[in-house]
């Protein structure tokens, strides 16, 4: 029988990517435990959010960090999440608790082009809205890039996320 990992405090323990001509903000949750041990987003290899973005832009699939930088770079692209500290088990975002968020208002101040801002998955978008009634920048969810959402196909994900990329 497979061993439940124990709850744990955890911090983000890198700071959000973004430059200040950034025009579209990603929100995720909260980094799994392999980006926060690579201190990058969305460094586990399973979770699809690179191959999203390359399939929506039409590029190649970034695999080393530089590569991902300027994919970001190249579309506007800043990415952060909901939470900056909090009680997680493993990576699961269904088990986070005692949750602070982290100051997305402050981060717009930064890098005042930001246009609209996509939540990545539900429990961003939950917390965004717990914690940042108030911004007045229009934000929409869009599905997880997640492997926990085995409901979406990785073309399916594209499609979806097209919408918010694109226009």
């Amino acid at each position: 029988m497979a061993e439940k990992s124990e709850r744990q405090y955890a911090e983000h323990g890198f700071p959000p990517f973004y430059r200040e001509d950034s025009r579209i903000l990603i929100l995720g949750s909260f980094p799994s435990v392999k980006s926060r041990s690579e201190m990058f987003y969305y460094a586990h290899p399973q979770n699809r959010f690179w191959r999203v973005l390359a399939g929506v832009y039409g590029d190649g699939v970034p695999e080393t960090l530089e590569e991902k930088i300027s994919l970001l770079e190249r579309h506007g692209i800043a990415l952060w999440d909901t939470v900056e500290r909090c009680e997680i088990r493993g990576s699961s975002d269904s088990s986070i608790s005692a949750a602070v968020p982290t100051d997305i208002g402050a981060l717009l101040k930064k890098c005042g082009g930001i246009e609209k801002i996509l939540l990545n998955g539900r429990t961003a978008e939950k917390n965004y809205i717990r914690y940042n009634g108030r911004i007045e920048i229009p934000a929409a969810v869009f599905p997880s890039t997640s492997p926990a959402n085995a409901a979406f196909s990785l073309e399916r994900l594209i499609s979806e996320w097209r919408r918010g990329l694109s226009g």
